[in-house]
């Protein structure tokens, strides 16, 4: 299934950044097969990459984690890692590459409208990210920041609702 999938370089990118955060090494195949055997989140992300039968009849033997959701229609970048994606959803209309979360994050829609998520960007603990609105860049989301408006590159937001702390390294007053 991971050969011949349309995915394969969006899983390796996975992999490597897994690995990296575990300081773990070996090949592909190797470490492929580890993460699929320990973690149910890593899981949840492969079966999401390829969707089908097989991941259908692999899920009953090696269960995703059920209470990480991946709306089937959201695009995702690779390098994509969860710290403990616990009652975590992602329903958004793209996510970039090296995109991190962490558990009790909603990322959703209002109105049918669903946000876009940029490349190199965190979103810890607790957040809400909904509606229409564009996530930049390399972009820190504090935890238990509700995010309701369109955040440029390079930022960090926190708060309810949320405001920019910090943008291209510099505080903001």
């Amino acid at each position: 299934m991971y050969h011949m999938s349309a995915n394969k370089d969006l899983t390796n990118k996975d992999i490597a950044r897994w690995a990296s955060a575990k300081n773990i090494k070996g090949g592909n195949g190797a470490l492929l097969l580890k993460f699929l055997a320990v973690s149910p989140d890593f899981r949840s992300i492969f079966y999401h990459r390829n969707h089908g039968m097989l991941a259908a009849i692999l899920n009953i033997y090696c269960k995703k984690e059920k209470y990480f959701r991946i709306d089937i229609s959201t695009k995702l970048g690779g390098g994509i890692l969860t710290g403990h994606p616990y009652s975590t959803i992602l329903n958004a209309d793209s996510i970039g590459d090296n995109f991190y979360v962490n558990h009790l994050v909603t990322v959703g829609e209002v109105d049918g409208k669903r946000p876009t998520i940029g490349n190199n960007v965190s979103v810890n603990t607790g957040s809400i990210i909904i509606g229409d609105i564009t996530i930049g860049d390399n972009c820190i989301i504090g935890a238990g920041s509700v995010v309701v408006k369109s955040v440029p590159d390079n930022c960090v937001v926190v708060g309810n609702p949320a405001k920019i702390i910090k943008k291209d390294g510099e505080k903001i007053a």
